[in-house]
């Protein structure tokens, strides 16, 4: 009896939390639901309301909720990795991955001087610096017992910083030179698509599923993020090689919008006030790191553009750290190399979400006091 009650509890706390993830997405930000739903989820958390407490069940959500919202974002991340992706880096692959990993080194720098800086705990500062994605490093910060709130606040803060500066710098400075866009803009040959089919859809959620068991039996920090991503990615590019083209799963756009909800509404409903403590002195600290970590990503991409025929603006909208979506439709109204901008990001954040939180994790059990 009580565990329905607290399952009904749970639903309708993130129905509610839903219509701030809506109100949110009118405004077109690609990640709207998850923002709007964990910042309303949030609010509801920190006043508990009678209306969502349900005489007095605990508010925080069931760690479930979040799972499922994971997994989901696992598998569309791991899709993403196609035989498409790989084909981009096949001329100047090296000196874009060494760069890559480059900018990747300046976000933990970042993550450094917030540790140093604020009055965060080391997990924190540099999980909330990781250049991730907003929609997956806060699952993970509460995975890995990080303060969900300075994660969630210091992600924010960057990721609006680039999408509101780079693209219009950008378009800006595209007026005054063709040759900023001009250069660069390379026909790659993309294989061919299929159909969407159920069959692929179902062979990746189980693939998924097997990815999430191996993660957790090795402990892999959000294995249903991490596991069930690389294991599609592995599955998508292999399929794509095999097949010879790419295949193309049905994944319709509303299933990542409840993963958004799922993810945002959980982490919203474990926020309390004692999160928000220092919370200016995090902001300033957070807002000067990610001016530097676009800046040094910016001296990344003209590295790239300067020692091989990418564009300035492909490059500097492939390695600016905001969102994948954002990005890439800045490429195309640009007529810069959406396929590579893409590309770039989403091994970034593969990159990211795989490695680095298994790598915070060591270190601070290593070395942090």
């Amino acid at each position: 009896m009580q565990s329905t009650k607290k399952i009904l509890q749970n639903l309708w706390f993130i129905l509610v939390s839903s219509i701030g993830g809506f109100l949110l997405s009118r405004t077109g930000v690609s990640i709207g639901w998850m923002i709007g739903s964990l910042m309303l989820a949030g609010g509801l958390a920190l006043w508990k309301p009678a209306f969502v407490s349900f005489q007095q069940v605990e508010i925080k959500l069931m760690k479930h909720w979040m799972w499922i919202g994971q997994f989901i974002l696992g598998i569309q991340l791991g899709q993403q990795m196609n035989s498409t992706v790989w084909r981009v880096f096949h001329e100047d692959g090296l000196i874009v991955l060494a760069m890559l990993l480059l900018s990747i080194s300046f976000s933990l720098l970042s993550g450094f001087i917030l540790w140093r800086f604020s009055s965060t705990d080391f997990i924190t500062s540099f999980v909330g610096t990781a250049p991730g994605g907003l929609s997956a490093m806060p699952g993970i910060a509460s995975e890995l017992g990080a303060n969900v709130a300075v994660v969630s606040l210091t992600q924010m803060v960057r990721v609006l910083l680039v999408t509101g500066t780079v693209p219009f710098f950008i378009s800006m400075w595209a007026l005054h030179s063709s040759h900023f866009v001009g250069k660069g803009t390379r026909t790659i040959a993309v294989l061919q698509t299929t159909d969407p089919h159920l069959a692929w859809t179902a062979v990746l959620v189980a693939v998924a599923a097997a990815g999430v068991f191996v993660a957790k039996w090795i402990r892999v920090p959000s294995p249903w993020l991490v596991g069930g991503m690389i294991f599609v990615a592995i599955a998508q590019t292999l399929g794509g090689v095999l097949k010879g083209h790419d295949l193309n799963a049905w994944w319709p756009n509303w299933l990542m919008i409840v993963a958004q909800i799922l993810m945002g509404a959980s982490i919203g409903s474990s926020l309390n006030k004692e999160m928000f403590q220092g919370a200016r002195r995090i902001f300033l600290v957070g807002l000067a790191g990610s001016v530097g970590l676009v800046m040094a990503t910016t001296v990344c991409a003209y590295i790239v553009s300067r020692f091989t025929d990418i564009g300035l603006a492909t490059s500097v909208l492939a390695f600016a750290p905001g969102g994948i979506a954002e990005m890439a439709a800045t490429a195309v109204i640009l007529n810069a190399d959406s396929t590579f901008v893409v590309a770039v990001q989403v091994i970034r954040v593969i990159i990211v979400v795989a490695i680095l939180p298994s790598f915070f994790k060591w270190v601070n059990r290593k070395y942090a006091m």
